[in-house]
């Protein structure tokens, strides 16, 4: 089993994201930016956080989209080719609203069955955090921003769009458990 560290998870993304999807490449590059700079500030398992969040989207890798649902593609990529720590598929897996994706896709077994959350929950807020609050440029965004910028990215009737409005109040509910736990960490 690998290490999971975030050099490790750098390098894999770089190599399935850089070139076949540089957008997606640019805003990877921003959520583990976010994932580093806050996790000693919340006491996360930073490095965990950071693996994950480099390799949370490289399930849209043309190479590695089999379901053609991005959260599953990465995880089993990871976990079957990268002999990844489970830990780390489990948030590629489960980041930003993916159990309400995977519903709409039919998915919500083989999510869960595969890759169950054993825990981790807390570990999911933070990587879908820094998810949420990271634009397609690599940019800051408010989470409420993000969410309207994916709906507008995608048709209404197709599962993402369909995923994202069900899940958005829950997302934004983790945010601002986050956001107020770094306003928390601040004033001490």
């Amino acid at each position: 089993m690998r290490d999971g560290s975030p050099v490790w998870a750098r390098e894999i993304a770089r190599r399935v994201l850089a070139d076949a999807l540089a957008g997606r490449w640019v805003h990877t590059q921003g959520v583990a930016a976010q994932a580093r700079a806050l996790g000693p500030v919340l006491g996360w398992d930073t490095d965990l956080i950071e693996a994950a969040a480099w390799l949370h989207d490289i399930g849209y890798a043309p190479a590695l989209a089999v379901t053609e649902f991005h959260p599953l593609d990465g995880a089993r990529y990871l976990r079957d080719r990268q002999d990844a720590a489970p830990a780390v598929c489990v948030l590629v897996a489960h980041h930003s609203g993916a159990v309400a994706e995977a519903a709409e896709r039919g998915l919500s077994e083989p999510l869960l069955a595969e890759f169950p959350l054993n825990g981790h929950g807390e570990q999911v807020i933070a990587i879908t955090y820094c998810d949420l609050t990271t634009g397609p440029r690599g940019e800051r965004l408010a989470p409420e921003q993000r969410i309207a910028e994916i709906l507008s990215r995608y048709e209404p009737g197709s599962a993402v769009h369909r995923a994202v409005q069900v899940s958005a109040p829950q997302l934004l509910d983790q945010c601002r458990e986050v956001t107020a736990a770094l306003t928390a960490s601040r004033q001490t």
